[in-house]
């Protein structure tokens, strides 16, 4: 059965001023719609500007036929998708680095005494290498001279159309410049999606990983790709001592990011690619929260 929602509404104007309306009738989507939901869609509608506090009242929802398409069922809407790791307190992401320490500085309870009664806060403490988690490389990490994170701009860390790129490590993990070819990867972000995050927080992520080889750097950086994730322990072979991937793809300034998941969840493309870290200075890695944003169809 169709549902319908019967509200009043008032909105206020920040620079003074009123509205009201009684009996208003919309019909919805579902069995329920917030308060927020209509108010948002009173003022879209109505294209108001300078809108200050809002109030739904009287709000009734009830059975009858729809007159016009619910208000609340979008054509299509942006969906997120998060691609990183949970770190926690003695979470393992390199062998040889030490696990995060994370803790109370000030306890809820001990931040009694300095509030007033029923007030209280937490104030966390983190003890970590910055090679911890889903983490970014800019060339700090790899050169001396080379851009921090201070010195990057927002523009490379964010809303960077993207491709992913399926290289299953039960097939290779070896990923050469073949594998990459026959993509539109120009000016976007690059990811290798390889299934090794299924391995995470366990002995066998370590060993034996996916990587690019050092031809598949040199390609992607003569296609001028942005930037370059893989959801795999470390993007260069660490069998060796040299990086040399870390070293073409840093060297011209495209940026990294290791230890992706749910890389699974992408489309082929149309998906923009985030992960934007902490804007700190001297330093060339950190923890970054990277998501895809895409548009969910009709």
């Amino acid at each position: 059965m169709d549902k319908r929602v019967k509200f009043d509404f008032e909105i206020y104007f920040t620079n003074g001023g009123s509205i009201k309306g009684e009996d208003f009738r919309l019909d919805i989507a579902g069995d329920h719609i917030s308060d927020k939901e209509l108010a948002d869609y009173i003022v879209d509608d109505l294209r108001l500007l300078m809108v200050g506090q809002t109030k739904i009242l009287n709000k009734e929802i009830f059975n009858e036929a729809h007159k016009r398409k619910p208000v609340n069922e979008k054509a299509g809407s942006d969906l997120f998708i998060d691609l990183s790791h949970t770190i926690e307190d003695g979470l393992v992401t390199y062998k040889g680095l030490p696990a995060p320490i994370i803790c109370d500085y000030l306890s809820r309870e001990n931040s009694k005494e300095f509030y007033a009664e029923g007030t209280a806060f937490q104030i966390g403490k983190i003890e970590m290498v910055s090679n911890t988690g889903t983490y970014i490389d800019c060339p700090f990490h790899r050169f001396e001279n080379g851009k921090d994170l201070s010195e990057v701009g927002l523009e490379c860390f964010t809303d960077l159309v993207a491709i992913v790129i399926h290289v299953p490590f039960s097939q290779t993990l070896e990923i050469t410049e073949e594998h990459l070819k026959n993509y539109e990867i120009r000016n976007r972000a690059v990811l290798i999606h390889t299934g090794w995050d299924s391995n995470w927080n366990t002995e066998a992520y370590y060993e034996h990983h996916p990587y690019l080889t050092e031809g598949a750097a040199k390609y992607l950086r003569d296609c001028s790709v942005k930037l370059v994730g893989i959801d795999s322990h470390n993007i260069d072979n660490t069998q060796g001592k040299t990086r040399p991937v870390h070293t073409t793809l840093l060297g011209a300034e495209i940026l990294i990011v290791e230890h992706l998941c749910n890389l699974y969840l992408l489309p082929a493309d149309g998906f923009t690619f985030s992960a934007i870290p902490p804007k700190f200075k001297g330093v060339g890695t950190f923890p970054v929260r990277a998501m895809a944003k895409l548009i969910k169809p009709n």
